[in-house]
């Protein structure tokens, strides 16, 4: 039987000595310390970008995974564990290790979905499996606290070269993924290495989750910047307490200062009340938003659009407002996601695209495997080759029942 308050001892060891390990000294951290927790044979793997394959942290060569495994996300026993975000038991014992036990375990922050874990036990109890969650736990934070500033971490998660709009982009957004305070959120673009003018952005505010999806005219590096003022001036205005009327005022504004009327963006600027459920928000020439309810039905949000974000139409701004019952899901995108089209010519359209998400949902995947199968779905719809940028936000509003947010 595991030792709860030896296995609580080692952890915080193991994070008090992690502060100035490297992401490339992980490894050898976690094998060193993973012994006086009872576990055996501990490795550990990031999940690329896209989210498709599952990588091994050897913490050697400039990428810091030389000379290890590479496991895909779709049909492996790693991958299923990944993508339930489950602890899963190989099937059989281990190899001349009679009543040992392989195990792999998702590393998460969160919600946010950072890799899996692999270890051996001695047994299948609980406090073995309490071990194996703590570790996993403590792996994901201690990734987390290098991953800013490792270049070994960034070239390991790429597989493929990106170009200079998408590093700005990725270098600008929030994590794909967010769960408190009765909201739990998750956001996704693509083409991944090559994405140039949509961005997405959330952040929290007291019990004011703020929301915005942006998609800047063209398809290059100045669309990325574009974009990248866009969130800029955004979030500069909001934490100066501006409403999304204003804030979308104070975007216009800047982009004109910058770019004349040559570059514009679209966008949706929202606000959820996490405590009511009440949401506000402004259409500035942007695709409206969905609301899907109990996982059986969906609507479109309205709102009187004003004119994209450095047009200088003088359109009047209209805020509107709408109410989000418990478990609702808002969704959030840009044209992309439904302007796909496969050889034919036929797009995926908004129905198809709602359709998706109801499905999955009834299916009862989290919303962030959700999202995961969406942007494959559309990818593969476009033959892996998208000709606009595609990205959507999906905010699920749990309304007082916060015990759910996380798996």
């Amino acid at each position: 039987m595991t030792d709860p308050a030896r296995v609580s001892r080692a952890l915080v060891d193991l994070i008090v000595v992690s502060h100035t390990v490297t992401f490339e000294g992980l490894p050898g951290l976690v094998a060193e310390y993973s012994s006086a927790v009872g576990l055996r044979r501990v490795v550990f793997f990031a999940v690329d970008l896209q989210e498709t394959v599952l990588r091994e942290v050897t913490g050697h060569g400039p990428d810091a995974g030389a000379g290890g495994l590479e496991l895909r996300v779709d049909g492996t026993l790693p991958g299923l564990a990944y993508q339930r975000v489950d602890l899963l038991p190989e099937p059989n014992t281990t190899p001349g290790e009679p009543g040992s036990r392989r195990w792999w375990v998702p590393m998460t922050d969160g919600v946010e979905r950072l890799g899996v874990l692999r270890a051996d036990t001695d047994g299948d109890d609980e406090g073995a499996r309490e071990a194996l969650r703590g570790l996993a736990s403590t792996v994901a934070l201690l990734m987390l606290s290098k991953r800013s500033f490792s270049d070994s971490y960034a070239r390991l998660v790429r597989t493929a070269p990106m170009n200079v709009a998408a590093e700005m982009q990725w270098n600008l957004t929030p994590p794909p993924a967010y769960a408190g305070h009765n909201v739990t959120i998750g956001a996704v673009s693509e083409p991944a290495y090559e994405i140039g003018g949509d961005a997405f952005d959330y952040a929290l505010a007291g019990s004011t989750m703020h929301l915005a999806v942006f998609d800047a005219m063209g398809h290059d590096a100045t669309a990325g910047l574009t974009a990248n003022v866009a969130v800029a001036a955004c979030r500069n205005a909001r934490r100066q307490g501006a409403d999304p009327v204003e804030t979308s005022r104070v975007v216009e504004r800047t982009l004109m200062e910058q770019f004349g009327i040559h570059r514009y963006a679209t966008g949706i600027l929202a606000e959820l009340d996490l405590d009511t459920g009440h949401l506000s928000w402004v259409n500035r020439g942007h695709p409206l938003p969905v609301l899907i309810r109990t996982g059986r039905w969906s609507k479109e949000l309205r709102c009187p659009p004003a004119g994209p974000m450095g047009t200088d139409l003088g359109l009047p701004i209209t805020l509107c407002h709408d109410q989000l019952e418990p478990g609702d899901r808002l969704a959030l995108y840009t044209d992309g996601i439904i302007e796909a089209r496969d050889r034919n010519g036929h797009r995926f359209g908004r129905d198809r695209f709602i359709e998706f998400i109801l499905r999955h949902h009834s299916g009862r995947l989290g919303l962030h495997e959700t999202l995961r199968r969406l942007i494959h779905a559309v990818m593969e719809h476009h033959a892996e080759r998208l000709d606009d940028d595609a990205t959507v936000l999906l905010a699920e509003w749990r309304g007082g029942h916060q015990g759910k947010l996380t798996p």
